[in-house]
Formats: structure tokens, sequence, C-alpha cells
């Protein structure tokens, strides 16, 4: 039996950890042999010294054992498709993605979280659908992939237990943001779900976690060494995260916005986020060369086939597809331009923000969730404005919530004579 407190002092000095120590370490935290302090002095041990790729590799498969796994290509016959983002606001690509991935018959297989603070959650959004089940047993969620082509559920709690235990430490004991730890919790989930083919979108910038390329270029790499030594196809796109992804930011809205793009309507950095993700997605499992896939699937948009796959998702697990039936905020308010000019910053954070404060995410773990409100950035970086044209809709829930949405949403923008260089919304591709 290993003493715990002989594995934090070596790590703490700068020492190596062996694989059994590590897997003993975790797995004995999991069945709650080893207490919450020990666990966090080893965390901090790790946040000051790091572990090396083999350690990180041993974090994460522990984390893996220390619950149920899914093998869906062996349950189902063929390689299945998985995306995962690091945290975004406005990002509702997997939205776009699954049904795209589906429509060229790759099968989508997604376990999902929750938003925290200014970040938006993808099961968050999908319950502003009427009668969405977010919870699937695991023989459900098995075969939905494999019949219907397309599941997205939330983590079942039999599904890598340690991290959970460990990410709610980390989040009190301010270790969350060692790149190991975040590499070994994001894998551990992807490997334990069963996918084979996964796209890791890395956000950057000011509403991101990761707020510089290079501590982005340094996670992707950590996530792409896993991915390898696990045996998985991976591949790491770096996105800004300077102002938000599309142009709502709230669950309902985000989920209108979703049904636009995936009718060929959307905005153009969604649009071109989600076909550059389903495209790699497609071509891992087998698909062909990059520019074959990229084509099929932007004809999905065309031929109506991804948007006949996000219905079919919707109504087998249980929801209403019809975009009228989204709850839709009483009050709308609309944020004007104080001047001629063009936008030439939209701050994510701040726009993150205000739509937690109008309800539409958590400011703490467990809050309720109000999903028809939220901020419609209607003007984006580089788009030019006269005085009083409107650059945003704040959905609001009464009066009161509206006037404080305009004051942030306000300040989240800035106009300058010249527009910005022009960019696009993937800043790097690593694979």
């Amino acid at each position: 039996m290993i003493r715990p407190v002989e594995l934090i002092q070596r790590k703490r000095d700068g020492g190596e950890l062996t694989d059994e120590e590590l897997a003993e370490l975790v797995l004995g935290y999991a069945r709650d042999e080893i207490p919450d302090y020990q666990l966090a002095a080893f965390c901090m041990a790790v946040y000051f010294r790091g572990l090396n790729g083999r350690e990180t590799y041993a974090l994460t498969d522990a984390m893996v054992r220390s619950g149920d796994t899914i093998d869906l290509q062996a349950e189902i016959g063929r390689p299945v498709a998985d995306k995962h983002s690091t945290g975004g606001v406005g990002d509702k690509a997997s939205l776009v993605v699954g049904p795209l991935v589906a429509a060229c018959g790759v099968p989508f297989g997604k376990m999902s979280g929750r938003g925290l603070g200014h970040t938006g959650g993808t099961l968050d959004k999908l319950e502003s659908i009427p009668g969405f089940r977010i919870e699937l047993s695991r023989d459900e969620f098995v075969d939905q992939v494999r019949d219907v082509g397309l599941a997205i559920i939330g983590q079942t709690a039999e599904l890598v237990p340690a991290d959970k235990k460990l990410y709610g430490l980390r989040d009190v004991t301010a270790t969350v943001e060692d790149v190991s730890l975040i590499a070994a919790s994001i894998m551990s989930k992807k490997i334990a779900a069963g996918a084979n083919a996964i796209v890791l979108d890395v956000k950057v910038g000011d509403g991101a976690f990761m707020k510089s390329i290079e501590d982005a270029r340094t996670l992707a790499g950590a996530m792409l060494e896993l991915g390898r030594r696990a045996d998985r196809r991976v591949v790491c796109e770096l996105t800004d995260m300077d102002q938000p992804l599309g142009q709502a930011v709230g669950n309902a809205l985000e989920i209108r916005e979703a049904i636009a793009t995936l009718n060929g309507a959307g905005p153009a950095d969604l649009t071109e986020l989600s076909v550059a993700s389903a495209a790699h997605l497609v071509m891992l499992c087998g698909g062909g060369d990059l520019s074959d896939t990229r084509a099929r699937i932007s004809a999905t948009l065309d031929d109506g086939s991804a948007l006949e796959a996000y219905d079919r998702w919707v109504r087998t697990q249980g929801g209403n597809p019809d975009e009228d039936a989204l709850p839709q905020a009483p009050v709308v308010r609309e944020v004007t331009a104080s001047r001629d000019g063009a936008v030439a910053r939209l701050g994510a954070l701040a726009v993150g923000t205000a739509s937690v404060n109008l309800g539409a995410g958590r400011a703490v773990k467990d809050a309720p969730i109000d999903h028809a409100v939220g901020v419609v950035c209607l003007a984006k970086r580089g788009d030019r404005v006269a005085q009083a044209d409107v650059l945003a809709e704040i959905h609001a829930r009464d009066d009161a919530s509206a006037d404080a949405a305009v004051a942030e949403v306000e300040g989240a923008y800035e106009l300058a004579d010249d527009a910005p260089p022009p960019g696009g919304v993937i800043l790097e591709t690593l694979s």
C-alpha cells in the first residue's frame, strides 16, 4: 500500500512518480481511501512541478479506469466521432457539427457538460428544447448512436468518477489552470466515452481560459500526446475567442442560430468552424482527403440533409425540433452605436458576463437557468456601422435586467475610424 505523503513529497521536490503509484493514488481517492487534503496537496505539487508526458498519461488512464468505459467502435462496428471545446462565449458548434457529421454517414456520440461562469454549456442549450432528454442509459446512448447516427447526452455518474471528484477539488484549491491536469481531465472523459476520432477546439483569447496562443499550443500538444498514447485519432483547432462565436449568446437563442446554420444561413464564423471541424472528423473516420470531405460537408447544408439529421436526432431524444417551440424572452432591448465607425473590438468576456447576469448562465454551480434570455451581437469585429445603428439585442426577463445588460454590452463594443484587419476564426490546426 502506498503512503500518499511520500508521493506528495517526491512530486513537491521535483521527482517522478511511477504509473503504478499514480494509479493507486487516483483510484484510492476515487474509493474514498485517500482524503481530500492529501489529493489537494498532490494537485498543488503538480501545479508547481508539473507532470511529464508519461505521468500525465498514467494519471489519465487511472481516471478512465476509475469507472465504466464504452468502446463505441466495438459495439457499433465502425469508427465514431466526437468533438470537445475548452469553453467559450456563444460556442454552439457541437450542435452544428454533430448533424453535419451524421448527414455524411459517420456516427457522432458525445457526452457533454454544463456551463460555468461566463462560458456556456451544451447541455444547458439542449435543455431549452421542450422535451429534450439529456439523460440516457448507457444502452440507450449506444443504440441511438448506432441507429440514428447522433447522440449528445450528459456524462453518466459511472463514467470517470475520479475526474469529477478531482475537478471539484481543483476548483476550490486554485489548481484548475495546470496544463497536465486540464489535459488529463478532458481526455479521460473523451477516452472513456468511446469515440475513435476526436476534434478538440482550444479557445484562445479574452473569453477563453487560454489567453495566449502559446498556452493554447501547450494544452493542445498535451492532449494530442494523450490521444496518441490512447490510440485515438485527434485533431486540435486553436480558435479565436476574443469575440463571441456567431451572434447569439444564450441557450434558446443559440439553438435558433444552430438551426439557421444548418439551413445554410448561419453566421460566417460559426459556419467556417463547424464545416472545418466536421470535415476533420469525417476524414479521421476514413472519409477521404480533407478538401473532398469539406465539399461533402458543405453539400449537406445545401441539400437539407444536415437539417434533417438535426430533426431526427432531436425527435429521437424526446425534443420538439420546431424553432417556434423554443422559449422567448418578454423584453427585447437594442444597443445602438454612439458614432459612425467600425467595430474594433467586441469583448467576449463582457458579453458572456452580461448573458450570465441576465440568467442565461450560472454564477454558482447549481443556479437555475433562464433558457430564453441572452444577447445577440448583430455587429461583429470589422463591421462598419453608422450612428444609431443596432449593435446588439438584449433578450431579458424584465426591464431592470435589460437595462443592466445594455450598459454591459455597450462597454463590450469599441468603435474606431478604421476597421481591424480581417481574420478567420481558426487560428491554427494541429494534428
